[in-house]
């Protein structure tokens, strides 16, 4: 493999069947967080192999795929999995009902941070839950929990606390201490702490943001926590739909996986030979893409700032995704939302925030070519000069 990948190389993608450039066809879209860039050569190679094979039946998670996800494990979070700590899934939004289903009954809630993930603040639905939402803050440019806020709102009806860490849309890596501190918060008050990590392998800086995973916190806390990773995000993957939880404790094992009765879909032959492949190989493209999306980031940073009056955007930590506070544009935007400003004035699709529990905001996928994504933020800047 080349050791430089071009991530410049615009791939045409409309009419594909692609739920981000066909949905709203009319519009240049910069919204559900999937990349326009190719997968790892390596990636597409195994999938050539298997369709090659002529034979599509039903899947079960081959040696090879159990392997590179424990090494995955060992060698990204310094962590030794058993085979049996892990729990195969056909995506991420699906473990978040599964959970949902497994530790809440009917009039318990599910508790989390906002702004947050939309199915966060949806799931609770499947379980005939309660949801609670306490927004995150923002202290000296940086977003954080606001303990005191949590400790008011939480109940004795309380059950789960839902965190997406490296957290979306926030772009945010939090600490040790906070995820501790988090930790305990859910000890206290007998929560299930359900860790959504799938963001992990997009942090920019690792020194001095690393990641911690949940299924790495001390061993008292491993009763009641619940880590979900994948390869979907970070190796653009998500439409073959595989994921994983590491569930340590055996007791929370079997009472996650006996939620799922017939609810979930079989894992389809292709998503764990990509999966496979992904974490076997395609480290040397991940850093070329994390330096490509560093500078992405920046741009997107400098632009907001300079360029964009009556936007602001906090320092991003992780993910290609920009979170974008909008609500200084109140008097040009005359009561719209901004995604909507946005669409009317420049063509653009952008995710609106109040999906994420914080109307005023944006979110805006960087994870393309350049090019592209300055040609949406000049087109941003024109609207609002205008």
């Amino acid at each position: 493999m080349a050791s430089k990948i071009d991530f410049d190389t615009v791939i045409p993608r409309r009419g594909t069947g692609s739920l981000k450039w066909d949905k709203f066809s009319e519009l240049d879209p910069f919204w559900v967080a999937d990349m326009d860039f190719a997968s790892p050569p390596e990636v597409i190679q195994a999938l050539n192999d298997r369709v090659a094979h002529g034979v599509y039946g039903y899947a079960l998670p081959h040696p090879g795929l159990v392997n590179s996800v424990t090494s995955y494990m060992q060698r990204t979070h310094n962590l030794t999995i058993n085979e049996e700590e892990i729990v195969h899934l056909g995506g991420l939004v699906p473990a978040l009902s599964l959970a949902a289903r497994a530790f809440g009954k009917s009039g318990d809630a599910v508790m989390t941070c906002t702004p947050t993930y939309p199915p966060f603040i949806g799931i609770h639905h499947d379980a005939q839950m309660k949801i609670i939402t306490v927004p995150h803050i923002e202290v000296n440019g940086q977003w954080v929990f606001d303990w005191q806020a949590m400790e008011e709102a939480v109940t004795p009806e309380t059950k789960i606390f839902l965190v997406s860490n490296p957290q979306n849309p926030l772009g945010r890596v939090f600490t040790k201490t906070e995820i501790i501190q988090l930790a305990e918060f859910c000890e206290k008050h007998d929560l299930i702490l359900v860790s959504d990590e799938i963001h992990c392998d997009l942090i920019f800086d690792t020194a001095k943001t690393p990641h911690i995973c949940g299924a790495g916190l001390p061993e008292k806390f491993k009763k009641r926590v619940i880590t979900l990773l994948a390869p979907s995000k970070t190796y653009n993957i998500a439409g073959l739909g595989y994921a994983f939880a590491v569930i340590r404790d055996d007791s929370l094992r079997r009472k996650f996986t006996a939620a799922r009765g017939h609810t979930l879909p079989e894992i389809n032959c292709f998503s764990f030979y990509a999966a496979e492949a992904a974490f076997n190989h395609g480290e040397p493209w991940r850093q070329e893409l994390m330096k490509y999306l560093a500078k992405n980031r920046d741009t997107v940073m400098k632009f907001v700032r300079e360029e964009m009056p009556g936007c602001k955007m906090a320092d991003s930590e992780a993910t290609f995704l920009a979170w974008i506070d909008c609500r200084g544009l109140k008097d040009l935007m005359k009561g719209k939302n901004p995604a909507t400003f946005f669409e009317e004035k420049s063509r653009l699709y952008l995710s609106d925030g109040a999906f994420f529990g914080a109307p005023g905001y944006i979110r805006i996928n960087f994870g393309c070519s350049h090019s592209k994504l300055v040609e949406c933020l000049e087109k941003m800047a024109k609207a609002i000069a205008k």
